[in-house]
């Protein structure tokens, strides 16, 4: 793991809050999850770790995030929900993902994040340019369109780094990569892939869609069409 120094020492400034002002973490519990968040836990347990539950997640992701929060002492996991009116309006027979699944990621995650980064200056996410596509040339740090720092603390981890961080520190693994699972969000739009099939082939398989739009925020539909 060639990058664990300068990754604990680019954490440790952020989650101090020397260089970036106020940090909270954002975190999927997703299938790489673990490794981003034992490093917080070693650096500050109590940091502030955002998680979107969209209310259409794995039930084994729910679990997973339960298992790690515990496993690893993390003691300030907020997990955020989309606000029910909205849901109420704009999903209420809950296949919104179906007709358009943008508008679906803008209510469920995007807006809850929104809200749920009111008082931060800079989140950190886990996000590594080996998932390929729009990830390829990620920088450690960038800045977002409302202003605030995004840090993309384990851009440069290779899937080799990430898989020996899980054995050197015993992490327990998503239950569901055991069945083909690679990256996971809700369980509407993940599909499992094969071995050899690119990271994220399973995210809105057969759709030109790769992000939910936290990371790559498409024209609001919320703003183009009232929920």
């Amino acid at each position: 793991m060639p990058r664990l120094d300068e990754t604990r020492e680019l954490l440790r400034d952020a989650l101090a809050g020397r260089c970036y002002g106020r940090a909270a973490v954002v975190s999927s519990f997703g299938a790489e999850s673990a490794v981003l968040l034992h490093l917080v836990s070693t650096i500050a347990p109590d940091a502030p770790v955002i998680f979107l539950e969209t209310g259409k997640l794995f039930a084994e992701t729910l679990a997973y995030r339960d298992r790690l929060t515990e496993h690893l002492g993390l003691t300030d996991v907020r997990s955020v929900r989309p606000d029910p009116g909205v849901i109420g309006r704009a999903d209420a027979e809950g296949e919104l993902w179906l007709r358009d699944p943008d508008r679906c990621c803008w209510h469920r995650k995007v807006e809850p994040l929104e809200e749920a980064l009111e008082g931060f200056d800079a989140w950190i996410n886990g996000r590594k340019r080996h998932h390929g596509a729009a990830r390829a040339s990620l920088p450690p740090m960038e800045t977002a369109a409302d202003g605030r720092t995004k840090i993309n603390a384990l851009a440069g981890w290779a899937a080799a780094d990430i898989i020996a961080y899980f054995t050197a520190h015993a992490l327990p693994r998503h239950p569901l990569e055991a069945r083909g699972y690679r990256s996971i969000g809700c369980a509407v739009c993940t599909a499992p892939v094969a071995a050899d099939a690119p990271v994220r082939a399973g995210r809105w398989a057969g759709l030109a869609k790769t992000e939910c739009g936290i990371h790559a925020v498409p024209a609001a539909p919320s703003r183009r069409e009232a929920a």
